[in-house]
């Protein structure tokens, strides 16, 4: 364990074995940070936050504060924090609220770029890029694998499915669904993430099969709730059923054009 002598760990904190601490940090009275996670300095990680192994959390960074919601009153809320993240310099992450579940949830191996601020209740899951100055309302969620472009904004509620990509300086107000490519202000569906299928699906009939779903969805002119029906039924294929499901389930609505 390595702790700068400058660093304040409050007492009640916990750090596991290999722990490094950097010059200037905080690490409050309620947090607890796994073996092998390095801290940089001039960092604040406060609150009732759990950090997991092998972490990078570069400096500045502000982990832990209390929500940024006019309705938060003080509760006992929570930063979870898998384990292989990346959490460069002047990130900004807050716990969860009462109403939104209690906890903001980052899974596992995560890159986190510079000067981005995620909101109360997020749900980040795993192998996800969000790049620089990145704004995540509250209550977001995104899926494995996804790609969020820098300077991009994300409504509060919206949602983001795996493999999907954001094009940077992106303004999302709707759920992007999974394997897409959206850009723009407002956000609107620009096609398939063909390169990352390519990159992380073996079977290439796989790909096919979104493609035609994408097709049948987007690009048919029909409904899309009796578009994504028949393919729940007709289709067999997991990624196909997803992306259909995913299309049902949307609250906030689907951001494309018709043709």
């Amino acid at each position: 364990m390595s702790i700068h002598k400058t660093a304040i760990i409050e007492d009640g904190a916990q750090l596991g074995e290999n722990v490094s601490i950097g010059a200037f940090t905080i690490i409050g009275a309620n947090v607890s940070i796994d073996e092998g996670t390095s801290v940089g300095s001039h960092t604040l990680i406060d609150g009732h936050t759990s950090i997991g192994k092998n972490n990078k959390i570069y400096s500045h960074a502000v982990l832990g504060t209390d929500p940024q919601d006019l309705k938060f009153d003080g509760e006992e809320t929570y930063l979870i924090i898998g384990d292989n993240n990346t959490i460069r310099e002047h990130t900004f992450i807050n716990t969860g609220t009462a109403g939104g579940g209690s906890k903001t949830i980052i899974g596992n191996g995560n890159l986190i770029m510079g000067h981005v601020h995620m909101g109360h209740d997020c749900i980040i899951q795993d192998n996800i890029v969000i790049a620089n100055s990145t704004v995540l309302a509250g209550h977001v969620e995104i899926a494995s694998n996804a790609v969020i472009g820098g300077i991009s904004a994300v409504h509060q509620f919206c949602k983001v499915g795996e493999f999907a990509m954001l094009g940077g300086g992106s303004i999302v107000v709707q759920d992007i669904p999974p394997y897409c490519i959206c850009e723009g202000n407002r956000a609107s569906l620009r096609g398939l993430n063909i390169n990352g299928l390519r990159r992380n699906l073996e079977n290439r009939d796989d790909i096919s099969q979104i493609k035609k779903a994408y097709k049948s969805l987007f690009e048919s002119g029909n409904p899309l709730a009796t578009s994504a029906n028949e393919l729940l039924d007709g289709s067999e294929n997991k990624y196909v059923k997803l992306l259909a499901q995913f299309v049902l389930d949307t609250k906030r609505g689907i951001p494309f054009t018709r043709k």
